[in-house]
């Protein structure tokens, strides 16, 4: 008797389940996602962008997987990302609203839904960036007068055998960003500085990672003891750090006067008297940690693959340092505008970019209406996933879209040309407002460092490997090199 009454609910409840992991008509094709689990099983933790890769090959550019009861999109392909973040920019502005990462950066700009409150904050980041430095000239002079702490670094090292980079590039970055926000840089060993580089460090890994996964398709197990509740943990720690600072700076602030992007926000606190305004408290912290975050792990990560492969090819480490060394002469440093006659050099960077592909699926948008995507209907709410990967490795797109090789942003004059497929910093309304100060920073750093060292993969040191570590950006698997002086500069 027990059987005849539960037997109808059972039937019910897969009927239920059918229902809710069923495909909206005219949705990207996809793999039969599992009842409860959806498609987890299609997508492994360690290589994810290998899985993307290999769908993309069964059901085209652009197809929908279930992230537990979710359905996601992942877009592939130029023409197809082109449609998404360009033509129909503003349909995918969106960011997802219930995930991990935006649960962790409540009140951030970066994953902040598409609105009248990012717009106000995304201007006003636009702008103290322009004014604190790239529209000033400034911000040339603080990466350079960053960079003389890294070459002091760097003089030491090359008594030694071999260093490993991880550590030299993140102090590098974060210090320059905090230059521009806090208006001050920090030594290596402040209490201050290495807690907010570790709390980033964990915090990138969980985000990309399995329980991050788990955190966004199983909500009946958000409030549980598991080991994502480390990175609220760690944005507590964050919290506090930040809200030290601006104590900080409230003390010894002049109205009117800003220093850093820090006075400028407390004066728009102080001018926003108005319940409509979105400066806020709140908003001030998470702002800061956003761009602390932002103008570190996506520079350091660039410079910690892109010289990992310096290191592995020499002749092309060699040909850039003979262009630096001929158009530099004898000047003290390089400058920005130096870029406009370093071809090579500046195909160097961009490829460094490419091969990084640091933030591998940019970061998630949801389209803010019904809409098309390359003939699909795609419903209001629906996540997509960009697969960088797919662009910046793609078949046509590049001379040698499987290798390291400057010669992808050569045409056949030698002459730098950028293709339309790199798109490191995505596109559209949520394009990195930060993407000017990235590629000052690239350019200025990889000249300085080239014109004085050599940069060498230790003999004993095995094949290298350039496999990354997955994480809300990608960095590569640890390395160590020799550093030289050179002897001629």
């Amino acid at each position: 008797m027990f059987v005849y009454l539960i037997l109808p609910w059972i039937c019910i409840f897969f009927f239920i389940l059918f229902l809710k992991f069923r495909r909206p008509k005219n949705f990207p094709p996809g793999p039969t996602p599992l009842p409860i689990l959806g498609n987890l099983l299609n997508l492994s933790a360690h290589d994810p962008m290998r899985d993307l890769e290999r769908l993309s090959k069964s059901y085209g550019n652009v197809y929908s997987l279930f992230l537990g009861p979710k359905p996601v999109v992942v877009i592939n392909g130029v023409q197809a990302l082109k449609e998404a973040m360009l033509t129909k920019g503003d349909d995918f502005a969106g960011r997802p609203q219930d995930i991990y990462a935006t649960h962790l950066t409540a009140n951030g700009l970066v994953l902040a839904d598409y609105g009248p409150t990012w717009k106000e904050q995304r201007h006003f980041a636009v702008t103290a960036l322009w004014n604190f430095g790239l529209g000033t000239g400034s911000m040339e002079q603080k990466i350079l007068r960053e960079l003389h702490f890294t070459l002091e670094t760097l003089e030491r090292v090359t008594v030694c055998s071999t260093m490993n980079p991880k550590f030299l590039f993140p102090n590098v970055a974060s210090n320059i960003i905090s230059l521009i926000v806090f208006g001050e840089r920090y030594d290596c060993e402040d209490r201050f500085f290495k807690e907010v580089l570790r709390c980033f460090r964990e915090n990138s890994k969980l985000t990309n990672g399995p329980w991050a996964i788990l955190y966004d398709s199983t909500p009946i197990i958000r409030n549980l003891p598991l080991p994502f509740m480390k990175g609220f943990k760690n944005m507590e720690t964050l919290k506090k750090l930040v809200t030290g600072v601006i104590t900080e700076h409230r003390e010894t602030i002049v109205p009117g006067q800003p220093r850093d992007i820090l006075d400028s926000y407390l004066d728009e606190l102080d001018k926003s008297d108005s319940k409509d305004s979105s400066f806020n408290e709140d908003r001030l912290v998470m702002f800061i940690l956003d761009l602390l975050f932002a103008g570190t792990d996506t520079s350091a990560n660039t410079m910690l693959s892109g010289f990992l492969y310096l290191t592995t090819f020499p002749q092309i480490q060699e040909q850039c340092q003979q262009e630096i060394d001929q158009v530099l002469g004898n000047k003290d440093h390089a400058s920005y505008d130096d870029r406009h006659n370093m071809p090579y050099t500046l195909a160097l960077i961009h490829e460094m970019q490419r091969k990084a592909n640091t933030v591998p699926f940019s970061v998630y948008h949801v389209a803010t209406k019904d809409t098309q995507l390359m003939g699909y209907s795609l419903p209001k709410g629906t996540i997509v996933i960009p697969n960088m990967k797919s662009v910046l490795n793609e078949e046509g797109q590049w001379k040698f879209p499987h290798e390291f090789n400057p010669e992808n942003f050569l045409n056949d004059e030698g002459e730098f040309v950028k293709p339309e497929a790199f798109m490191p910093f995505c596109a559209g309304p949520r394009m990195c407002p930060g993407e000017r100060l990235a590629q000052m920073k690239l350019f200025l750093i990889t000249v300085t460092l080239l014109r004085k060292f050599k940069f060498i993969w230790p003999e004993d040191a095995g094949e290298p490997d350039y496999s990354p570590v997955m994480g809300v950006t990608l960095s590569p698997q640890p390395y160590r090199m020799k550093i030289q002086l050179r002897t001629t500069q």
